[in-house]
């Protein structure tokens, strides 16, 4: 299974995910076998609230699910709309969410867990 999560930094499985899908500054695609892992530049990081962006940035790369900490209500429903499953995660960083993923305790996201606005943390425990 190859995961899409949104990180701080491009530190491989020592990176720490990102709070917020659309904004983050990179996006790690790994294997949730082999951890081997790729980091895409997210080169739609700037953006108004709600233009988020994320399958332009990713549409080149394959993966079958996205983790994330964070992720307004437009970049969740664009998702879904792809038929992209969507997993919130509370844990900071990737090896964790990993593991957690493989053990089926990652629920999937819904609309009443989204954030809503880049300066506003209401999106959940975080």
């Amino acid at each position: 299974m190859k995961l899409c999560l949104p990180v701080k930094e491009d530190k491989g499985i020592n990176s720490q995910v990102s709070e917020h899908f659309g904004s983050a500054p990179y996006f790690m695609i790994i294997d949730t076998e082999t951890l081997e892992h790729q980091t895409v530049t997210n080169t739609n990081s700037e953006h108004s609230h709600g233009m988020c962006q994320p399958l332009a940035v990713l549409s080149a790369y394959k993966f079958d699910g996205i983790v994330v900490g964070g992720i307004g209500a437009g970049a969740l429903n664009k998702l879904t709309a792809s038929n992209i499953k969507v997993f919130k995660t509370g844990f900071s960083n990737i090896t964790e969410t990993v593991k957690a993923y493989k053990e089926n305790k990652l629920e999937q996201m819904s609309l009443n867990a989204t954030c809503v606005g880049h300066s506003t943390h209401n999106c959940g425990n975080h």
